[in-house]
């Protein structure tokens, strides 16, 4: 067996020194490694408010995917106050206040350092008709009692929104003029059906009087239509009254106090004299 050769104390002093800055070198890059994101966060946070990462005014808030509503419209419901720091804004608090508006169904907010500002995309709840609520009684101005409506607008879905959510708004489209009366608690899961029929129909159909849940009753260009209450029926109902759309010419229109379609299929016509007639098809 071979001897190991002896180390001086000078060789052992140079190898511990040599140690010594190795595990120097090693834990400064550990520290570097650990206090480089701190840092570049730090500078991040500093630099984004800095007077050139500023939301000054809303149009630095760039909208997208709105069609109804103006970019205007969209950025008055934006929870900001300006000037606004960029990293003091959070982007899904903002979405997600934006979304309980009611005009607005989704939107996704985005910041952007260059330039400086947000983008918003949204989609929208477009209003087809105007949802009156009939109101419970209160106690008006001279101690009379009363009645109030409450307004509203309704999506293609039956969501609805309260009327000043879209008339509070500064550039929006035009506002529908179909009107829906009764509560849209109980029409809701019905509304789809009715409003798909009816929107692809050539007969103009201006109101729709649901408070009677057993009994809808629309008001028409050729006159007032009863249906029922029968949702599986709504498509054959309308298709039966776009049929008739010839009727006013065919019988006096003042004559006709409603049209029954609870049958689609043997439409009638309650006169004034009290009788029905078959109507021609």
């Amino acid at each position: 067996m071979g001897r190991i050769a002896p180390v001086s104390k000078s060789e052992l002093a140079q190898r511990r020194r040599l140690l010594l800055r190795r595990r120097r070198r090693v834990a400064a890059i550990g520290l570097w490694q650990l206090l480089a994101p701190v840092a570049m966060a730090a500078g991040l946070a500093w630099a984004t408010t800095l007077p050139g990462w500023v939301i000054r005014r809303p149009e630095q808030v760039a909208i997208s995917g709105n069609e109804f509503l103006s970019p205007q419209a969209v950025r008055s419901m934006l929870p900001l106050e300006y000037p606004q720091f960029l990293l003091q804004v959070r982007p899904k608090l903002v979405a997600q206040q934006l979304e309980s508006m009611g005009p607005l169904t989704k939107a996704k907010v985005i910041r952007q350092l260059f330039p400086p500002g947000l983008s918003v995309e949204v989609e929208e709840r477009y209003p087809v008709a105007v949802a009156e609520i009939p109101g419970t009684t209160k106690e008006a101005t001279g101690g009379e009692k009363g009645r109030t409506a409450e307004l509203g607008f309704l999506d293609s879905l039956g969501v609805w929104t309260p009327q000043e959510r879209y008339t509070s708004l500064v550039g929006i489209g035009a506002l529908p003029t179909l009107k829906v009366i009764g509560n849209p608690v109980n029409y809701r899961p019905y509304w789809p059906v009715l409003y798909s029929a009816i929107s692809r129909s050539s007969v103009r159909v201006y109101e729709i009087d649901w408070r009677d849940v057993a009994n809808v009753i629309l008001k028409s260009d050729i006159g007032t239509v009863h249906l029922g209450a029968s949702i599986d029926r709504f498509p054959r109902q309308i298709a039966a009254l776009e049929r008739m759309k010839e009727l006013p010419k065919q019988v006096n229109p003042t004559q006709i106090v409603y049209i029954d379609l609870k049958n689609p299929d043997a439409p009638t016509l309650q006169m004034t004299n009290a009788q029905k007639k078959q109507p021609k098809q």
